[in-house]
């Protein structure tokens, strides 16, 4: 084989490693079921749900029951915390990128450090214990906490806010998922 071919095969083999090893652990652990979608305008819910209107392309996921009874404990929580619909949507697209909705144990090799729950929270960063993290209640007023300590959350854009409680290395992947988490709020927050 010549010298140059070599290369450039060894070459594209080292980029699509790195690509992997920096493509996160959540995304290695689940089958990819996204699918984008069109950014959608919502009416009534507008200024409410999603005050700045989405950012780029949205992603959207099919929803099992377990990730659904997720989406209703994030907004028992948020309620219980006297936090509106927009922290519930800040919190639920919070989800989606870190977990996809699902309490994560700790998943070996492919692991993000010790981050578990369904924010992908670590208890050496001080988010709580593995017990704590990965209850569904807890997590969620751990994140609101960090939440209501941004100011003017409430007037960033989504992906803004996500990142100043997450600190991800991954900052602008949260605002493909505000459309679906304001519909999700929209459906579950009254029931």
């Amino acid at each position: 084989m010549n010298t140059i071919l070599r290369k450039s095969i060894l070459g594209i083999a080292g980029l699509a490693f790195t690509g992997g090893v920096f493509a996160g652990p959540v995304a290695a652990h689940a089958a990819d079921t996204t699918h984008a979608v069109k950014p959608v305008s919502v009416s009534v819910q507008g200024d409410k749900l999603i005050p700045h209107g989405v950012q780029g392309a949205q992603s959207r996921i099919d929803l099992n029951d377990e990730q659904t009874a997720n989406v209703k404990a994030i907004i028992a929580a948020t309620k219980k915390a006297g936090m509106d619909e927009r922290a519930a949507v800040v919190s639920i697209a919070t989800a989606l990128q870190e977990s996809k909705l699902e309490n994560l144990g700790h998943l070996g090799d492919r692991n993000d450090h010790d981050s578990q729950g369904l924010f992908q929270q670590r208890p050496s960063s001080g988010w709580g214990t593995v017990e704590q993290i990965t209850d569904p209640e807890y997590s969620t007023t751990a994140f609101l906490k960090g939440l209501k300590q941004v100011d003017g959350w409430q007037d960033m854009p989504l992906t803004k806010a996500a990142q100043t409680v997450q600190v991800s290395a991954y900052p602008d992947h949260y605002a493909q998922w505000e459309q679906q988490a304001a519909d999700l709020v929209a459906e579950h927050w009254n029931k």
